[in-house]
């Protein structure tokens, strides 16, 4: 079936033809029809699925023909949250485009820049807003923005919102909602807890749709693990940079300070390198995602920030520099690569100290990751060494400790 086929106005189907939206996706088959007939829904499916456009089509289809024929208010009639500013900035940028030819307004309600601009866009009217749960709900207690008329909420990357610790914030926020809504949620993962908040703000009759393909990880990337000593990373990753002159690579890290570190290793090395962590000011995160997409520079070395739900168009290779703490953010992290159409490639440089992060991996996606087996031979004759950070063995130690103590960490998160 194609999107031609569907019921849709004409307005959105000219929108989808013009950006390429040929034939849906499986999450967009089995939830575009249920939302347009008013259904709550809870969906489960990975990254890269196409789930944005899954909620985006219909709902841009139902306000506008509530708009046309004048049967609504001029007011906010949809929330979607989103757990992070560059996800909210990229759903509101799809909604953008897919309701172009429309008169439906939407924008991006974000914390880490001015609240004024927000708050006069709002009062010009706004149909669709895109946002992170704690300016949104600050906006509502200012009275800033009205949630009278709100007829659709929408949670997106529902999980990593919960990771983040916004589950007050969205309970405070639906309280302020009118009951009879049709609420959509979205999540990459499901457990035990986001099931039972799930099932809390969803009706009961919900549709409930899970695509959980065997193998989390597309077949379009091929991922595999080199073992590489903690201090000899740099090296690798300079190798894949200099291997790759043209390809775009993101590189992920453990922390902000760890990302600031690789990105001036680089650097000495003479590679130029971006850095994105929460650590940034909106502004410069929002200048380093801009300038990485458009090729400006072809590394960016982040912290988990950028892997959930961001689409960073034809990121060639995806490295794991540090091993994720979390499993699933391994999902996420190669996920950045391989979208579309397009092939892709991650390597995970794992020390001594993260194979019981391997092993994790490899039971949450059923199987081994393919080893590539190295020597130091392959790196340290080719590469720019620089021996001043090679003998820096302080700094080493400190990366040492700041393991073990997310380590330990991470422990007691799970018991």
């Amino acid at each position: 079936m194609k999107f031609e086929d569907y019921r849709l106005n004409p307005k959105v189907k000219k929108a989808l033809a013009e950006f390429g939206y040929k034939r849906p996706t499986d999450i967009q088959y089995k939830s575009i029809p249920n939302i347009l007939k008013g259904e709550d829904l809870l969906a489960v499916a990975q990254t890269g699925t196409g789930k944005t456009a899954a909620f985006a089509i219909p709902i841009i289809d139902m306000l506008y023909e509530q708009k046309k024929s004048e049967r609504r208010k001029s007011d906010v009639n949809c929330i979607v949250l989103a757990p992070t500013h560059e996800l909210a900035v990229q759903i509101h940028t799809v909604f953008e485009r897919l309701a172009k030819y429309t008169t439906l307004k939407s924008m991006a309600v974000i914390g880490g820049v001015e609240q004024d601009p927000q708050i006069m866009k709002l009062y010009k009217g706004v149909d669709i807003i895109v946002a992170t749960p704690g300016r949104v709900f600050d906006l509502i207690s200012q009275k800033a923005l009205l949630t009278h008329h709100v007829e659709i909420l929408v949670l997106d990357e529902a999980d990593h919102m919960l990771d983040l610790g916004f589950i007050k914030d969205i309970e405070d926020l639906i309280r302020k909602l009118p009951k009879r809504r049709q609420t959509l949620f979205f999540s990459a993962t499901i457990n035990d807890k986001i099931k039972k908040i799930a099932y809390s703000i969803v009706r009961q009759n919900a549709i409930r749709i899970q695509l959980s393909p065997k193998d989390p990880v597309a077949k379009k990337v091929e991922h595999s693990v080199m073992f590489v000593e903690m201090d000899h990373k740099r090296f690798f990753l300079e190798r894949v940079v200099r291997e790759n002159p043209d390809a775009k690579i993101l590189a992920f890290v453990r922390t902000r300070v760890r990302a600031e570190r690789v990105k001036k290793a680089m650097e000495r090395a003479d590679i130029e390198a971006l850095s994105i962590h929460g650590e940034k000011d909106q502004t410069d995160r929002s200048k380093v995602l801009k300038a990485f997409k458009e090729g400006e520079c072809k590394l960016m070395i982040a912290t988990d920030v950028a892997a959930r739900g961001i689409d960073i168009p034809n990121v060639e290779i995806v490295v794991n520099y540090d091993l994720p703490e979390e499993p699933e953010n391994y999902v996420h992290r190669v996920g950045r690569t391989g979208r579309a159409r397009n092939k892709g490639q991650a390597y995970s440089f794992c020390s001594e100290e993260e194979k019981p992060l391997l092993e994790e991996i490899q039971q949450y996606i059923h199987k081994p990751v393919k080893v590539l087996n190295v020597k130091e031979d392959d790196y340290v004759d080719t590469l720019h060494v620089d021996l001043e950070r090679k003998n820096d063995y302080q700094t080493l130690m400190d990366e040492i400790r700041e393991f073990e103590k997310s380590k330990k960490s991470r422990k007691k998160r799970k018991k």
